[in-house]
């Protein structure tokens, strides 16, 4: 997820100022920008962000800006510049405590700002979640609709394929009714196993509420909820192409866009 701060401390040698700031990515990907001088202290910068940080495009800027000295006079005085460049010279241990307490600094700043933005993403989240589960609602209703509509155009069909009117028993058949009504039932049984969408929409409704838990428990949920989005989309594709209606076939895609929302999102979460 995205976040920003910034830390400037000053020493007897200088000022410190060191910049993090995060863009999205589903891993974590560091990257610093500093002179070479400092380039030593990047093991450090590094294990840092890496113990509070698990996913984004994380980029460090750290630099050193050494004091100058001010005087009225602009004549060169060797004794007096050697004496500014030696005071200004920073010890390595001075250097390291300054900035560990930089980094110290802005990196609880930066995680703060990612905290809020990630409390803004789980507001998102839930409420995409609740319209999932009023799509459920709505449409679970309407699974023996279907089933009873195909059931009669099933009828309908083997009676006219098969020459055979089990209403007035006019034609001449040329298999019996008993043997029609087993075909028929035989059809329907197994057409309305393969067209009946509750088991995926009892799983879509179990793993809407996984989500709402993980989500409720907080801590590092980016690769919990990833599995959970991956979960919601396969129920999801299952029930378009099981659809029989066309208000299911409908459902399938609301859900499907909604859950893509969700999934873009939950890759920023850590």
């Amino acid at each position: 997820m995205t976040g920003y701060a910034i830390s400037t401390r000053e020493s007897d040698a200088g000022t410190i100022t060191l910049e993090l700031k995060s863009v999205n990515s589903r891993f974590l990907d560091l990257q610093f920008r500093m002179n070479d001088d400092l380039r030593t202290l990047e093991p450090l910068l590094r294990e840092a962000i890496m113990g509070k940080v698990q996913r984004g495009k994380v980029e460090c800027r750290l630099s050193f800006g050494r004091k100058v000295a001010s005087g009225a006079s602009l004549a060169i005085n060797e004794s007096l510049m050697l004496s500014v460049l030696s005071d200004s010279e920073i010890g390595e241990d001075n250097l390291l405590a300054d900035v560990q307490a930089t980094m110290a600094t802005a990196l609880t700043a930066f995680v703060d700002s990612r905290e809020r933005e990630g409390a803004s993403l789980e507001t998102m989240l839930l409420s995409r979640v609740t319209d999932i589960e009023h799509i459920v609602e709505r449409i679970s209703p309407l699974i023996p609709q279907a089933i009873e509509q195909f059931r009669q155009k099933a009828i309908d069909r083997m009676q006219e394929a098969l020459g055979i009117s089990l209403n007035t028993g006019n034609a001449t058949p040329s298999i019996s009714k008993d043997e029609v009504q087993d075909r028929i039932r035989q059809e329907v049984t197994l057409y309305g196993i393969r067209m009946d969408v509750a088991e995926e929409l009892t799983r879509l409704s179990g793993h809407l509420t996984e989500t709402r838990a993980i989500l409720k428990k907080g801590g590092q949920v980016g690769k919990r909820l990833d599995f959970m989005m991956q979960e919601l989309n396969r129920e999801a594709n299952t029930l378009g192409s099981k659809a029989a209606l066309k208000e299911l076939s409908d459902a399938s895609m609301q859900m499907k866009l909604l859950i893509e929302q969700m999934r873009e999102q939950v890759q920023n979460l850590e």
